[in-house]
């Protein structure tokens, strides 16, 4: 704090004892000392609440990016939800449109037919060892 040799010290001491006097010099050195621990004491608890208050505000910074990470994150989410269920609610909509179709089609003769041909062909080509893919190439049995 201050730069004080030994010698500007004596000096110091030396001026103190003829001001003073011999008698009061001790309680006067004393006094000086707990004045100067509690001025230490003082320049130390400000320096504490100064560390605490950059990082309280260190924490509030962090705080609040984690804050608005979790709002991006929550909108993302939330925009992908509402995709996945229109994307969902449309699906539905298509299957169910199908299945309104798909018993007048029951009802014809050649729907009724048409299992039978579908099962007779994957048997037929269970059996046969030329490859669906080659069936309708020249050359081979299907």
């Amino acid at each position: 704090m201050f730069d004080i040799g030994f010698s500007e010290m004596m000096l110091i001491a030396v001026v103190a004892l003829v001001v003073i006097g011999p008698e009061r010099l001790p309680k006067v050195a004393r006094t000086a000392g707990h004045l100067l621990g509690r001025l230490q004491r003082y320049v130390s608890d400000v320096k504490s609440d100064i560390n605490r208050e950059m990082q309280l505000e260190e924490l509030r910074k962090l705080q609040s990016e984690i804050q608005e990470s979790a709002r991006s994150v929550e909108q993302s989410l939330t925009t992908e939800i509402q995709a996945t269920r229109h994307a969902l609610d449309q699906t539905a909509k298509a299957v169910s449109g199908d299945l309104t179709t798909t018993p007048a089609l029951a009802q014809t003769p050649m729907a009724t037919a048409q299992p039978a041909v579908a099962a007779d062909t994957l048997t037929t080509a269970a059996s046969n060892p030329v490859s669906l893919a080659d069936a309708g190439k020249p050359g081979t049995t299907a």
